[in-house]
């Protein structure tokens, strides 16, 4: 008997590269297509599609090696969830960059096959990604490895710190609201369109943090976020009862950061919710914010030794101190997840400090179904 495969995706702009993922998936059998809906996207990406979704359906359903498609009736990264029940597939496929341990669970609880694909090119094609080929916007990312939360003067009031932040090239488009300082960002497409201007980055990333924060802005976002995003490399930037750091460090020696990015591994959890409040039930004190500081500086210090298995050591101790203090940053899916990836790094943390987005873990080997970042020069 001929086993039904399914895979689910946004399939904008087709390309060979989604061409080559449907001939790979249509390997193992009869290939079913769950489309992600224009309001779909937009919730994950905050972005609208290039071609609608009836658009997107008639190309994909056009495809030799489709046996039948369809528009997902669902939202979320789970957006196939009845569509799935129905088909009632053997395989469910996914590439390794839209694995999720929701979906590799869902496959489990019915009895579906989870296949993870590493996403090769046709033979004689470069390979290609939607990302890649939209409008270059070469604006980057950010990613806090230890010590967030310390730009906020409502933490760093009760002791000083650093926080450690590595600078992400845009290769993958992360999902929104995961902790990337994906907010900080829109605000720099909007202000500089697709690339940082050149010019003194501590001046440009004020800059950024004035026009995301004007005056009467209820919530500020902490500095970091703009600073992450405008200077390369790794950074330190030490807090002190203010919203601007008082100093800042910044590294972007090639070695180390092939070093760093050799020993990072991410994982999509899941989008953090419109309606999350982390700041409730909150326990900030001068223990906590000074465990969070400590282990900041054990970060910094680690990276910098290249000690591999400290550096995971202190991540994970800085994470600890971000929930003792926050302790809504984390669900018990989120632990549950986490605890099954423990065997595999040294030490782990999610991005952001505000729940959802990706498991970040340190390892110095190849983690199951984990995606890898490259950091900007």
């Amino acid at each position: 008997m001929i086993k039904k495969v399914f895979v689910s995706g946004c399939y904008d702009m087709l390309h060979s590269g989604h061409i080559a993922f449907f001939e790979e998936a249509a390997t193992y059998g009869d290939l079913y297509v769950g489309i992600g809906s224009d309001k779909t996207i937009f919730e994950l990406k905050a972005r609208k599609t290039v071609n609608p979704d009836a658009e997107r359906l008639y190309m994909v359903k056009a495809l030799k090696v489709v046996k039948d498609a369809w528009i997902n009736s669902g939202g979320g990264i789970l957006d196939f969830t009845d569509e799935v029940l129905r088909l009632k597939p053997d395989i469910f496929f996914v590439n390794s960059d839209g694995h999720s341990p929701l979906k590799e669970q869902f496959c489990r609880e019915h009895n579906i096959q989870y296949v993870v694909s590493k996403r090769l090119p046709h033979a004689g094609l470069p390979a290609r990604s939607t990302t890649a080929l939209r409008d270059e916007c070469l604006i980057p990312y950010r990613l806090d490895l230890a010590g967030g939360w310390l730009d906020q003067p409502f933490v760093n009031k009760f002791y000083p710190g650093p926080v450690v932040t590595i600078c992400i090239e845009p290769n993958y488009e992360f999902n929104d609201r995961s902790g990337m300082s994906t907010s900080s960002r829109k605000k720099a497409i909007e202000l500089w369109h697709t690339h940082i201007p050149k010019g003194d980055a501590e001046k440009l990333a004020r800059t950024l943090f004035c026009f995301e924060n004007p005056p009467g802005t209820k919530y500020i976002s902490g500095s970091q976020d703009s600073l992450g995003i405008v200077m390369p490399g790794l950074n330190r930037f030490f807090y002190s009862d203010n919203y601007w750091p008082e100093k800042i460090d910044s590294i972007t020696d090639n070695d180390l950061m092939s070093w760093i990015e050799q020993r990072i591994w991410l994982v999509p959890l899941y989008p953090r919710c419109d309606d999350f409040e982390v700041l409730s039930d909150t326990n900030i004190d001068l223990d906590g914010v000074k465990a969070l500081s400590e282990a900041a500086e054990l970060c910094w210090d680690a990276i910098l030794c290249r000690d591999a298995g400290k550096w995971g050591e202190a991540t994970t101790k800085s994470f600890e101190a971000q929930i003792r203090m926050f302790p809504y940053m984390v669900t018990n899916d989120i632990l549950s997840i986490i605890e099954s990836y423990k065997s595999q790094a040294l030490g782990w943390k999610i991005s952001g400090a505000g729940g959802g987005g990706y498991l970040v873990l340190i390892g110095e080997h190849p983690v199951t179904n984990a995606i890898q970042i490259n950091i900007r020069r």
